[in-house]
């Protein structure tokens, strides 16, 4: 598929990879890599979120972008409390109401979002994801979900020297 990144600019042959992040050590838990278009992230994030072993309460957070009644209605009946930025702008009321935002965790959970940009920077400088060298989304799923492996790899050995105290 076609997609721009913005007005004016050319169209591009897109993929978008989307990352579920276990934030205490800011590990990749999923990948899911889809056609780009307007809803693929919001889509990946609940096809992920479905997909957590268990049916314990887990919190999930994200950006303006997944502020939608339709996403956080559908997060909460996968037992996910959607921890997500909220959108005010004029003549537009956030999805997300005090009931939410009122919690400490929700404060906490709008930091520790941030570092799954940690995981993308990593994907393309090391993991070789900026410019892609296959077509399909079988290939580019397949290269997205080995550089997500590798980058797991590589934060669980800083996260053990970092715990050894830099001896190890």
């Amino acid at each position: 598929m076609l997609a721009r990144k913005g007005a004016g600019k050319e169209a591009k042959l897109s993929y978008s990879g989307h990352v579920l992040m276990e934030n205490r050590n800011g590990l990749v838990a999923d990948v899911e890599v889809l056609q780009a278009n307007g809803t693929a992230e919001r889509d990946a994030a609940l096809v992920m979120m479905e997909a957590i072993a268990g049916d314990h309460a887990v919190t999930v957070g994200a950006d303006k972008g997944y502020d939608t009644k339709e996403f956080v209605a559908e997060a909460r009946n996968l037992n996910a409390t959607p921890h997500v930025a909220q959108n005010k702008h004029a003549r537009r009321s956030s999805a997300i109401d005090g009931r939410t935002t009122r919690h400490a965790g929700y404060a906490i959970s709008q930091q520790k979002r941030k570092r799954v940009e940690e995981i993308f920077g990593w994907m393309k400088t090391v993991g070789g994801m900026r410019k892609l060298r296959h077509r399909g989304l079988h290939l580019v799923g397949w290269m997205f979900t080995f550089a997500a492996a590798a980058y797991n790899l590589v934060r669980i050995r800083n996260l053990a020297t970092a715990f050894a105290g830099g001896n190890a």
